[in-house]
Formats: structure tokens, C-alpha cells, sequence
């Protein structure tokens, strides 16, 4: 497969001396051990204050939103100056962040503010996610994707889980005001990168200017004529659906009825972390031919991650989430990279935004599902349902044989 590259506006250089690059992934990296500490915070305090199911639909409260928006937020990636997008909806994040720690240091955490807090979050997510994913498309050439993607994916995963060995500590002993002020902090540096050195090498096609809703529509009419865009597109949709609710919730209600503690979930959520990556290390040293191919066959793995964290001792449940950092570091490298150089430029924030409507349409349902199945049955079988389910989904487009010839390598 061939790729048109988008307009030159500056020279790229070599990706291993590309500093900029460099310090932008560092920085993203940052960010992300910030949403670790956050995530924790958010989850563990919601176990403490409620039962098992609402814990659950707080956790996912921010999807609901998000899918409502997200459509919104692709019809702008396409239109508008995708840096621009980035920093305001960051700045909006960070007086979120603020506003909650000023809240709970003068009166307790309570249902309607933790999930308050996750709606908002969810709507700057619906107008930054379609923006972000297009940056790397703008930073470096088709052939650097797949090295831009594995170097990414490690430096976040790093970073996830170092944030997630230190928000279960920082939680248990500064509460949720001080994981909310470390992730504002996080993300006051990144709007300041941003702002002052981030600066694109490729202009992407835009989209026309028209209404809203007509854009979203004439997305729609390009999935339609666009076959292996359709294939990816839909391939890509509802896969977190298994492994959010067994990551999101799932662990913190385990470390709960086990009496772990949070320090547990921390640690945990960093086993995942440094297993992604190391599966994202694993794609530059390793890359199938088939890259797509391979990324869904991880996944089929990530299924058996997710049984295992339900089933045994803690040390069990410590694998399970190793392999299922494993496989998301994987496949994530290889399906990102994948998606974003085999997407029309002109629609690529549109078929972002359409890739991630399906886990936030079915994401609430699915965690308060997997919070009620554990309430009315034993959290390991919540578990095996949900690994087996990711599983089963995999089936659809692993039988695609239009999926199956997706491959970024120059068949020469």
C-alpha cells in the first residue's frame, strides 16, 4: 500500500535526530502519568463512596458526552488549525482539575461531583481527541509512522505507568485534590509545548467549510465510498468495550474485596504500563508484514490477560495485567499506524472521532455491566465474560479478507 504525502512545508529530519519530535513525545508522556494518577484517584475514590455498579458509571460517566460531541470534534480537526484546538481544550481540562481539588478540600468527595468532574473531562475529550490524533501525520513522513507510533506508545506507557505506581500512594495520603493538582500541572506543560515549540512539517488537506452537520455527513458518505477506510474504521471501533471495564473498574474493585489496597491498583496499573511498553519497543525490533493482522491477533490474547486478572492470588492478577499491557502496546503501534497512513488526510479526524464513537456509545453500559454482573455474581466471572467477549469480537475482522492485505510495507 502507497500513501500520498500530505504538503511539504518543512524538511523533517532523520526521526532518530528529530528533537523536536523527541520532546513532544516527552512531554505527552508527562501528561499521561498525570491521567494515571487521576484515573486512579478517580476510580479508588468512587469504590470508597458508592457501590459497585454506580462506581462503574461514574468511571464511565465521561463517554456518554463524548459520543454525543465527538462527531462535532472530528468535523473540527479536519476544518480547523489542530494545535490551536489542543490548547484550548487543555486549558478548559486544567481549571476542571483545579475546580475539583478547591472542592474537596472544603467538603467531602460526593457522587454528583466525581461524576460532574468525569462529564467534563468526557466533552474536552470529544474536541481534543480528533485533534491530537492528527499531529503525528503532521510531524513526520508515511515511512516513519510505525517508529513515530512504537517510540510514542513507550514513552506514554512509561510514563501511564509510573503514574499509576504513584497515584495509588498519592491518593491513599494526598487524596483526590492532590492527584487532580498534579494532572492540572501536567497539562499546564503540555499547553505551554504546544504554544512555544510544537510546529508542523506537513499540511494536511482540509475540509470544506460548511455546516456541522453537513460535514459530519459527507464523513459518513466517505466510509461509504472508501472501502478499505470502512474495513479499518469498523474494525477499530468498540474494541475497548472488554478490557475498560476490567482495567477502569475491574482491578479496583478486586484490590477492594481482596483488602490490597490502592497501593495495589497503582501497581497493577503499572504492569500494564510497562508492559505496553514493551510491546511497543517489541513492533521496532519486530514488525509483521501484515502489521494489522498482527495487532488483532495480540488482541485475541488480551482476552486471556483480562481472565487472568480475575481468577488467583494477587501475583495472578499482576500476569494478567502484564500480558494485557503487552498486547495493547503491540497492537496499539501497529494499528495506529496503520489507521493514520491509510486514512484520506481530509477525513482523518472525522474517521478518528467515528473510530472511538463506538466504545464511548456502549462504554457506560458496558462498565455498569460489568460493575452488576460482579455485584450480583463473583468479580471472576465478570472477568471471564468480558476476556472471552474481546475474544469472540476479534472473529469479525481477523475473517476480513480485504483487512487481512492492509500492510504499510512497500510490496517490493
Amino acid at each position: 500500500m502507497t500513501t500520498e504525502e500530505p504538503t511539504l512545508l518543512r524538511e523533517p529530519p532523520q526521526f532518530s535526530r528529530d528533537h523536536a519530535v523527541h520532546a513532544w513525545i516527552g512531554v505527552k508522556a508527562l501528561s499521561d502519568a498525570g491521567d494515571a494518577i487521576w484515573s486512579i484517584a478517580l476510580a479508588w475514590t468512587a469504590v470508597q463512596i458508592t457501590s459497585p455498579a454506580i462506581a462503574g458509571l461514574i468511571v464511565a460517566a465521561g463517554t456518554l458526552p463524548r459520543a454525543l460531541i465527538l462527531l462535532f470534534g472530528g468535523v473540527l480537526a479536519d476544518r480547523a488549525n489542530a494545535r490551536h484546538v489542543m490548547i484550548v481544550f487543555n486549558i478548559l481540562r486544567v481549571g476542571v482539575l483545579i475546580g475539583v481539588a478547591v472542592w474537596v478540600l472544603a467538603y467531602p468527595p460526593t457522587v454528583l461531583i466525581l461524576t460532574l468532574a468525569a462529564i467534563a473531562f468526557g466533552a474536552c475529550d470529544a474536541f481534543y481527541e480528533p485533534s491530537a490524533a492528527t499531529i503525528g501525520r503532521q510531524l513526520v513522513r508515511v515511512d516513519d509512522l510505525p517508529s513515530y507510533s512504537a517510540v510514542m506508545q513507550t514513552a506514554t506507557r512509561l510514563g501511564t505507568m509510573g503514574g499509576a505506581a504513584l497515584g495509588g500512594f498519592l491518593v491513599a495520603y494526598a487524596g483526590l485534590a492532590g492527584s487532580a493538582s498534579i494532572n492540572a500541572l501536567t497539562f499546564t506543560l503540555v499547553i505551554a509545548f504546544i504554544a512555544i515549540w510544537l510546529r508542523p512539517r506537513f499540511a494536511l488537506a482540509r475540509a470544506s467549510r460548511e455546516s456541522a452537520l453537513r460535514g459530519i455527513l459527507r464523513g459518513f458518505v466517505h466510509l461509504k465510498d472508501a472501502p478499505t477506510t470502512r474495513t479499518l474504521v469498523i474494525a477499530l471501533s468498540g474494541l475497548n468495550l472488554a478490557v475498560g471495564p476490567a482495567t477502569g473498574i475491574g482491578i479496583a474493585l478486586r484490590a477492594h474485596d481482596e483488602g490490597w489496597g490502592a497501593q495495589a491498583v497503582g501497581i497493577f496499573e503499572a504492569l500494564i504500563g510497562l508492559g505496553a511498553a514493551l510491546g511497543a519497543i517489541a513492533v521496532a525490533k519486530w514488525r509483521p508484514r501484515r502489521g494489522a493482522l498482527g495487532g488483532f491477533w495480540a488482541l485475541v490474547v488480551q482476552g486471556a490477560g483480562i481472565i487472568l486478572i480475575g481468577v488467583g492470588p494477587a501475583w495472578l492478577t499482576g500476569i494478567g495485567c502484564t500480558i494485557i499491557g503487552l498486547t495493547a502496546g503491540f497492537a496499539s503501534v501497529l494499528l495506529s499506524a496503520t489507521f493514520a497512513a491509510t486514512i484520506d488526510t481530509a477525513y482523518l479526524g472525522r474517521m478518528s472521532a467515528m473510530t472511538r464513537l463506538g466504545d464511548d456509545v456502549l462504554m457506560p453500559l458496558a462498565m455498569a455491566a460489568f460493575g452488576a454482573l460482579a455485584a450480583a455474581t463473583t468479580i471472576w466471572i465478570a472477568f471471564v465474560g468480558f476476556g472471552a467477549a474481546l475474544m469472540g469480537m476479534m472473529i469479525v475482522p481477523l475473517a476480513n479478507p480485504a483487512f487481512r492485505a492492509l500492510s504499510l510495507r512497500d510490496p517490493a
